[in-house]
């Protein structure tokens, strides 16, 4: 089959071909019909630091995908030949404390497929069955891909009460902009997002955040004036990873106020710690997704009309693999897609 790898420790990817994965007595064989480029991807693609510290060549990257099940092993008898599935990426001990207690997410042994394990940027991928996602419904294989990514939106969206709450998002990613859209479906009444890219502003503004912001021109403090905010946002969702944006988002927290961190620095952060006390807030990483309920989640935010669709700026067949990754490290974009079939 074709794949992209990692071929050597090496900046770079490869378009090469490589044996089918074989399918294990607890496995489903999944023909890949769509993923979704991740920055992970790109830290593989330019085998910078993190991911020198982290990944083994040769190695078949990626890890967001969607597609077909076309065979299954002999012990498996929850997915079905035929299924169209998405992949729960992160695959867990099953014996660890966290893993016994049903806080899989929480697992110390987690691996992760396309950086520890062997990927989905393939035209096949084998997956434990209790990773594979089975769509009861039509779907777009396009929104199924970027499953996991929605997921990252919607556990870090919904880590806190959201129901009237003024709501600040820091980076206008896609993730950042899927979960302004989990914001306002679960009944924030402010969703303000902040980037420096005027492109991925107006994605958001398009997909129906109350206001961007583009902090290079802008002040987050004269945007809770525009929206006649008396007292701060109540919550807070870290999606950049920059120091500047966290910092600025705790002093624009109401007392009380609670803040989501999903995005990964790429060094040390200082903070105010006699804000954080004096104002009791409270700061809270999020990794990943809760294995399964927000997958669950997932699925009932899709079913009951919550169009992500919008997020997915670009479609690439896997043969222009170059271009989808430039236009996913631009900057401007929103989710780019890679297309299998």
């Amino acid at each position: 089959m074709r794949a992209l790898v990692k071929t050597a420790a090496e900046p770079g990817l490869q378009l090469v071909d490589v044996p089918e994965p074989q399918c294990g007595p607890g496995d489903v064989l999944i023909k890949v019909a769509a993923t979704g480029i991740c920055g992970t991807d790109l830290h593989i693609a330019a085998w910078d630091p993190w991911a020198q510290s982290r990944v083994t060549a040769p190695l078949i990257v990626g890890h967001e995908f969607a597609g077909r099940v076309v065979e299954v092993g002999s012990g498996v008898t929850d997915v079905a030949v035929g299924d169209f599935v998405s992949g729960e990426g992160h695959l867990v001990c099953g014996r660890c404390r966290n893993c016994r207690a049903g806080r899989r997410h929480l697992c110390i042994n987690t691996r992760g497929i396309g950086v520890q394990i062997d990927g989905a940027f393939a035209e096949y991928v084998a997956l434990p069955s209790g990773n594979a996602w089975v769509h009861r419904d039509p779907i777009d294989p396009g929104v199924a891909a970027i499953f996991d990514p929605f997921g990252n939106a919607v556990h870090t969206a919904l880590t806190f009460p959201m129901l009237g709450e003024d709501v600040l998002v820091t980076g206008a990613g896609p993730i950042g902009i899927m979960a302004a859209m989990v914001c306002r479906k679960a009944g924030a009444r402010h969703v303000v997002i902040t980037d420096r890219s005027d492109d991925r502003l107006d994605l958001a503004r398009s997909l129906g955040v109350s206001l961007g912001v583009n902090v290079d021109r802008e002040a987050v403090r004269d945007a809770q004036r525009s929206l006649d905010m008396k007292e701060g946002f109540d919550v807070g969702l870290e999606m950049s990873g920059s120091p500047a944006a966290l910092r600025d988002m705790i002093i624009q927290m109401t007392h009380g106020g609670r803040i989501a961190v999903l995005g990964l620095p790429s060094q040390e952060i200082s903070i105010d710690m006699a804000t954080v006390v004096l104002n009791m807030l409270t700061i809270k990483g999020i990794y990943g997704r809760e294995m399964f309920e927000t997958w669950y989640a997932m699925s009932v935010l899709i079913q009951s009309g919550l169009d992500i669709s919008g997020v997915i700026t670009h479609r690439f067949p896997y043969t222009e693999f170059e271009k989808a990754f430039a236009t996913t490290a631009d900057g401007h974009s929103g989710k780019v897609i890679m297309t299998w079939e």
